[in-house]
């Protein structure tokens, strides 16, 4: 039970990762087309393009879906709309069920069946030792520069920090940044992300003149002002999330590229000269090994020769222009306002297609609700005839169930009065809607008789106890029920069957549409395949149940199985007893919320 409850989990988390890893590809080679558009432009515009790309890594897009799916807008018509919501949830969520293929007896001839059942405990295995070997990489240097920064020297006076306090000035850096003089020969860089530190390795002062020793510290504090050390952070945890994806580690590269052009180019911003600032790059590297730049944020970072190039090339660098801001900005209302108004639409479409209030013409003629004080009932239990609908000890939970055909789960938002309270109802039905009912033969009735009395009974709660809700729509994992390869094995129900040796109901008599449920077993007589599904989703499997048999007819079935157990499951139970098959995936489950209930007053 348990391999088959985390089949399915694996089955729904699958197509999710599908669907993220997808988009958040997609979204990288946008933030890439941009940072082509704008490659003779600022390099912080580039960098802030590669870090929303790493970013959207951690943040997939169904959390700005859920926001638009929650948003109580006023919206148009859907049916207008339809259209388009296909065509975006195709092309948003492309890994589905039908794309990412659940292992069946077929599959199962060439694999084990304990080698599928550990297929998703192998692969979480290696993700997580992958997840973890990034980690310690980046703890292990984490803490040898920890350590360097432990063992540095405060600087409290010298040239130095009379340059670092100026600069920080012209900077506008409010709180000082701490110096320490460090014995390594680690390259200048900051360290830290709250309290940031600035490790000086020593004797480097005395190759610098005052000019080159300005150029560096601008270049370091630039990277404190700019927050790149919280940057370089977040991507890291990107790359241990995401090891397996190549395109993180590439993006990597790019954010340190465009971090160290976006500094150079302040630098030169802030009136350091050129040749003065590429000498004091190259002494650094002539005095120092390079710095390790997922923990610090250094000076030589990135390709050297190419960025001295570019140093002094004297290329001119183009400030943003509207033409580009508007490119920016369309860019970024794209990316949020779409998932939004996907979520938006999905709602629309969704009540469109399961409208808020069905229309029952039909009504009880006469209602008699009284609190059931005497009968000490355990269970809810009712009962429909063509002339009545009589319930004994039943709670407003299990006639709200009753008149939606829905499990528990399912109702959310229910006071929990709605649990414990118990009434005695007594409806009569009206006489022209009994006459016909009594027209009809045993399975007819039952269909029928249940239409009806689900509308009625929508219609008694709306009356009585001021029952008001919508319904809600969300994405969550589920079984399909589908004919096994086997076969099918259901009896076929005979029209117009009493049962004689059958269930009886309450006058005695035996008819089909009539099922006996205990605890790993359930009895039925002339059940449709739909009947047969709700009783499913309200057993053990802790997932709803959607019918995907094509099945329309009646059927006569008893199913045993071992409550709990493993080789007698109910999933075993169901393929070999039935020639029927549960099989996990993920889709739309409805939900009813509701928004109004009131205890119904004695008459």
């Amino acid at each position: 039970m348990m391999l088959n409850y985390l089949s399915a989990l694996w089955t729904s988390f699958v197509p999710r990762l599908g669907n993220h890893l997808w988009q958040s590809t997609l979204f990288a080679a946008a933030a890439g087309l941009l940072a082509f558009v704008l490659r003779r432009n600022h390099a912080r515009a580039r960098y802030w393009l590669w870090l929303s790309a790493s970013v959207k890594f951690l943040f997939p897009f169904f959390l700005l879906v859920g926001i638009g799916s929650n948003l109580s807008w006023s919206r148009g018509s859907a049916e207008t709309k339809t259209g388009l919501y296909s065509v975006m949830k195709g092309v948003s969520q492309p890994f589905t069920l039908t794309t990412m293929p659940i292992y069946s007896r077929a599959a199962q001839l060439s694999f084990s069946t304990n080698l599928l059942h550990l297929l998703p405990v192998l692969l979480t295995t290696v993700w997580f030792c992958g997840f973890l070997v990034v980690l310690c990489l980046w703890y292990d240097r984490w803490r040898r520069i920890s350590a360097v920064a432990r063992e540095a020297i405060p600087l409290r006076e010298g040239r130095e920090v009379k340059a670092l306090r100026r600069i920080e000035r012209t900077q506008g850096i409010q709180k000082p940044i701490e110096m320490r003089l460090s014995r390594t020969a680690l390259e200048p860089g900051i360290f830290g992300i709250i309290q940031p530190v600035l490790i000086w390795p020593n004797g480097i002062s005395g190759r610098l003149e005052d000019s080159h020793l300005e150029a560096i510290l601008g270049h370091e504090l630039l990277h404190v002002s700019r927050r790149d050390n919280l940057a370089a952070a977040i991507h890291v945890l990107v790359e241990a999330v995401f090891w397996f994806h190549p395109l993180v580690w590439w993006l990597g590269a790019r954010l340190v590229e465009e971090r160290e052009r976006a500094c150079d180019e302040e630098v030169l911003a802030l009136g350091a000269e050129r040749k003065i600032y590429v000498e004091s790059i190259l002494r650094v590297c002539e005095f120092c090994v390079s710095s390790p730049l997922v923990c610090m944020s250094g000076v030589t970072g990135a390709d050297l020769q190419k960025r001295i190039i570019r140093i002094m090339a004297r290329d001119v660098v183009r400030k943003l222009d509207f033409s580009r801001r508007l490119l920016l900005g369309a860019a970024t209302l794209l990316a949020v306002g779409m998932p939004v108004l996907f979520g938006l639409e999905s709602v629309t479409v969704r009540k469109a297609q399961s409208p808020q209030n069905e229309a029952i013409a039909a009504e009880f003629d006469v209602v008699s609700i009284k609190p059931d004080k005497d009968s000490g009932a355990m269970h809810s239990f009712g009962w429909f005839s063509p002339e009545t609908f009589t319930t004994t000890g039943a709670t407003s939970q299990y006639l709200i169930q009753e008149a939606y055909q829905l499990e528990e789960r399912r109702i959310l938002g229910a006071p929990s009065w709605v649990k414990s309270e118990r009434y005695d109802i007594k409806a009569k039905v009206p006489n022209a809607v009994a006459e016909e009912l009594r027209t009809l033969d045993n399975h007819q009735q039952y269909d029928q008789s249940n239409a009806i009395c689900f509308g009625m009974l929508r219609n008694l709660l709306t009356d009585h106890f001021k029952l008001a809700v919508h319904r809600e729509i969300k994405e969550l994992p589920m079984f399909a029920l589908i004919i096994a390869k086997e076969g099918l094995k259901l009896h076929e129900a005979e029209p117009g069957d009493t049962y004689p040796d059958g269930i009886k109901d309450l006058e005695g008599k035996g008819h089909g549409g009539v099922m006996d449920t205990r605890s790993g077993q359930l009895i039925g007589q002339g059940i449709s395949i739909s009947d047969l599904v709700k009783m499913l989703s309200q057993q053990e499997l802790g997932l709803p149940v959607i019918d995907k048999t094509g099945l329309t007819g009646k059927y006569d079935f008893t199913l045993k199985w071992t409550p709990n157990g493993k080789e007698d499951s109910i999933f075993t139970a169901i393929q070999e007893q039935l020639g029927l098959k549960l099989e996990p995936q993920e889709g739309p489950v409805e939900f009813l919320v509701i928004d109004n209930m009131e205890r119904p007053s004695e008459n």
